[in-house]
């Protein structure tokens, strides 16, 4: 028996309680998307009188038609611009799954999911924060200007002069606040004392011997250097524990730094004197945050922003300046409280379909395996119980990769979302495969006369390789989609590889234990299993000409009306996601479900809808209802007012009326498509690097063959139901993928090892021979994972719905191709001949 079995039990249970620890109560600890749970949004506008004022106070000459079209020109482009700055910072602060799209008249909405006060109040300031970060020479007789003034006992408008230690600073007026510190007052502030209309005055914080005071600098307006050359930025900490802002600039911004600090040096090219010194200033936002002195040139592209700032302040400041300044200044229009988008209805009904088909799977594996069947559903459960364990590891693991940094923020569960529940269901289908695989081989080892404890350990050890190369594989997919991919792509990684490494942990090490239990402490000499196919011997390779010529066909067929449909009408194609369209508001006297409102919806032939209600957080607190959808026309007729006559119609008493019609952007920015798109790549790269390493090149091609099948035909014949593909149908497809490659890899697997065991037998006979070994567990596992997806697309609506259906075909497809297109794939490349591997014993 396992000596080593008092340890592993107590490893699950301290690893149980943790994570009982980390979720309960439930409803303080689990975090819900936008799509469960609803959260806070903002609608930001670019300040288009802002810049007006700015350029019209750098040159006063300017006529007014000059200032429009210099308005025009920044404007040009601007809301594509600030919208990735806004994702970054967004994702630098930790809010995880949130909604980014653009509006019209350069408006952006921002939807964070289930976020407290302080954290909203942390968003709009990162999200009004410019983050123009500008180096700035300070007068050359800075020292004697500021000495006259504090002779002559001069001090701006809410501050007072006060000696601290040797020397003098300003103090603030705590009776002067922070409201009368406007526009207004910060343009006279830069006008005091200056000696020419090229300077402003500007103060630096610092803190002395415990009190927070203010150096006076008088600084160039004009600029030697912005931050558009700033490659990254992070917090580094001095001698006493001081944090300080490091950032780094790019090759073009380090040649010009260099050649600053080399001019203004003491003997530099503007600063002969060997004995003088100039300060550089370094301001962000218009506000001084340090202006240390030159003392020699600086290369290699490096500087250091210093401050009398705490920790969250210098993290929040690096974190603004690597996300990237906006190209112009914005202002928040609006701020709403958001509900769900799914609607309650649709979340009772995915919570009632997932009880459903989790039950169905548990059912299935008592009767199907009896008393090994009751172990898989204790290790089932206890998947439940330590996935929010692993997703706190795996999401603090995941980070290391990631360049934002979200300043110490406590250890808590990533937001749950749609894609996100998309990753543990394929987590719990592979949890059962594992658990099949280690059955199944039990059974064969039993079959040879082999003992209780003596089979259970060689099936262990024959499924181990099967196990965790196609889990291992999974989860490097996960890892590449989470480093490359951002939002729900995200979202998904995390659940799918904290679920395969919590089933990898139960299926391998904790069923085990349990069956150590049974050997040692019962009279149990055999374990009794159903079998459904008892020595399969079907010529499966035979047929695959016939099966490719099919997936041909198909492929060809639905993509070519997918194209011709997509030519005529791209809306029918692609969601609001990916093409923008229209988003309608109604005032309302009476509220109705979200489902209800969906269905009317539906029969007046909108099928995809965003339907959100809002609540207004300042002004009336008034209540909308927000319908976002596609702006083509549907039957000759407009959607909004197509919209307000099916809710007019279905609810008469509620008396919907248009309160604003708007047009907006796809969700789906360039940036982000192009982030999903080499996430992609480089995932399938990743997965034949592995595979050809593990097995050969060969099969690394049978498995990328297989996974593209799978992905086309899904999206061709989802297609063909009439259904437009949105960000939850790319969940579905990513679920497919990585469960496609689950599925190829433990059939390669047991040709590997049938190819090193059968010498008698050509490599097409091994394969086929194979296929028929592992067809009893290619079924059962496709069968249980069915069951879980039936009950979601038999009771769900809306995007759950959608989901289930792209599930449901790929399924059928995955299971297809995994013996008829991964094999043959395999079989033509080496044209008859074995692999090399063939030759190497066991």
């Amino acid at each position: 028996m396992d000596k080593n079995a008092i340890w592993k039990w107590l490893i699950l249970v301290v690893l149980t309680a943790g994570s009982l620890v980390v979720v309960c109560p439930p409803k303080e600890k689990i975090r819900y998307g936008l799509d469960l749970k609803g959260g806070t949004s903002f609608e930001v506008g670019i300040d288009e009188e802002q810049i007006r004022q700015e350029i019209q106070s750098r040159s006063t000459t300017l006529t007014v038609e000059e200032v429009e079209r210099e308005v025009r020109n920044i404007l040009n482009g601007a809301q594509a611009r600030a919208l990735e700055v806004l994702r970054n910072r967004v994702d630098s602060l930790g809010i995880s799954e949130p909604i980014i799209f653009p509006g019209k008249n350069n408006r952006i909405i921002i939807q964070l999911p289930g976020i407290g006060e302080n954290m909203r109040k942390e968003a709009e300031k990162s999200i009004l924060s410019v983050a123009f970060l500008e180096f700035r020479m300070v007068h050359e007789k800075n020292d004697e200007l500021v000495d006259k003034l504090f002779e002559k006992n001069l001090a701006p408008e809410g501050y007072s002069i006060d000696r601290v230690g040797n020397g003098f600073f300003y103090e603030r007026d705590r009776k002067f606040s922070d409201s009368a510190m406007d526009s207004a007052y910060k343009e006279k502030l830069g006008r005091f004392n200056v000696p020419d209309a090229g300077y402003e005055f500007m103060l630096e914080k610092l803190d002395k011997e415990r009190r927070t005071v203010y150096r006076p600098f008088f600084v160039k307006r004009r600029r030697e250097l912005s931050g558009e050359y700033l490659k990254d930025a992070s917090v580094d900490y001095r001698s006493l524990g001081q944090p300080v802002v490091k950032i780094q600039f790019d090759s073009q911004g380090a040649r010009k730094f260099a050649n600053i600090t080399s001019d203004y040096a003491p003997s530099g090219a503007k600063n002969p004197n060997p004995n003088k010194m100039c300060y550089l200033a370094i301001v962000l936002d218009g506000t001084l945050y340090s202006a240390p002195y030159i003392r020699e040139a600086i290369y290699g592209g490096k500087a250091e922003i210093s401050g009398s700032f705490s920790l969250s302040e210098a993290t929040f400041l690096s974190n603004i300046l690597r996300a990237g300044s906006l190209p112009a200044p914005v202002k928040i229009v609006e701020k709403r409280f958001v509900a769900p988008s799914l609607g309650s209805d649709s979340i009772r009904s995915g919570v009632r379909a997932a009880i459903y088909g989790g039950i169905g799977i548990l059912v299935f594996m008592l009767g199907y395996y009896l008393i090994s069947g009751v172990i898989a559903d204790l290790a089932l459960l206890l998947n439940i119980i330590l996935l929010p364990l692993g997703m706190i590891a795996t999401a603090g693991f995941l980070g290391i990769f990631l360049k934002e940094s979200t300043g110490g923020s406590p250890i808590k569960l990533p937001v749950l979302t749609l894609p996100g529940i998309a990753g543990i269901a394929l987590t719990f289908g592979m949890a059962v495969d594992a658990n099949i695989l280690i059955f199944e081989r039990i059974r064969e080892e039993s079959q040879l006369g082999k003992r209780l404890w003596t089979a259970i350990t060689a099936g262990y050890d024959r499924a181990f390789l099967a196990i965790l190369d196609s889990n291992l594989t999974t989860i490097l997919t996960g890892i590449i989609l989470f480093i490359v991919g951002s939002g729900p792509i995200r979202g998904f990684a995390v659940t799918l590889c904290a679920g395969l490494i919590v089933s990898m942990f139960t299926a391998i090490v904790v069923t085990k234990l349990f069956f150590g239990v049974i050997a040692s402490r019962t009279k149990i000499q055999t374990l009794k299993m159903f079998r459904i196919i008892k020595n399969p011997n079907i010529d499966f390779l035979k047929k695959w000409k016939t099966a490719t010529a099919v997936s041909v066909m198909a492929i060809i067929i639905s993509w070519g009306l997918m194209i011709a449909q997509g030519i005529k009408e791209p809306g029918k194609i692609f969601g609001v996601d990916f093409t923008g369209g229209l988003s309608v508001t109604f005032m309302f006297d009476k509220k109705q479900p979200v489902a209800a409102i969906r269905d009317a919806l539906s029969s007046s032939g909108i099928r995809e809808a965003y339907i959100q209600y809002q609540e207004e957080i300042e002004k009336g607190g008034n209540i909308f209802l927000q319908i976002r959808t596609g702006a083509d026309l549907i039957d000759g007729k407009k959607p909004a007012q197509l919209i307000k006559s099916a809710l007019e119609d279905k609810f008469p008493d509620a008396q919907f009326t248009i309160a604003q019609e708007d047009e907006v952007g796809s969700q789906v920015g360039d940036e982000l498509k192009r982030r999903a798109a080499w996430s992609i790549a480089i995932a399938l790269l990743g997965m034949i690097i592995y595979l050809s390493w593990r097995f050969e090149l060969a099969f690394a091609m049978g498995a990328v063959v297989a996974l593209l099948h799978d992905v086309l035909i899904t999206v061709g014949l989802y297609s063909a139901c009439g259904r437009p593909i949105s960000l939850t149908v790319v969940a579905a497809l990513l679920t497919i993928a990585g469960y496609s490659v689950n599925d190829t890899i433990v059939i390669f697997d047991r040709i590997r090892e049938d190819l090193r065991l059968v010498r008698d037998k050509s490599f097409r006979e091994i394969c086929n021979l194979s296929v028929n070994q592992t067809l009893s567990r290619t079924l059962l596992t496709s069968f249980t994972t069915f069951i879980a997806i039936v009950m979601f697309l038999v009771f769900c609506r809306g995007d759950i719905n959608d989901f289930a259906l792209a599930m449901c075909i790929g399924m059928v497809t995955g299971t297809y191709s995994t013996v008829f297109i991964a094999t043959p794939v395999v079989l033509m490349w080496y044209r008859g001949r074995k692999p090399e591997f063939a030759t190497k014993r066991t």
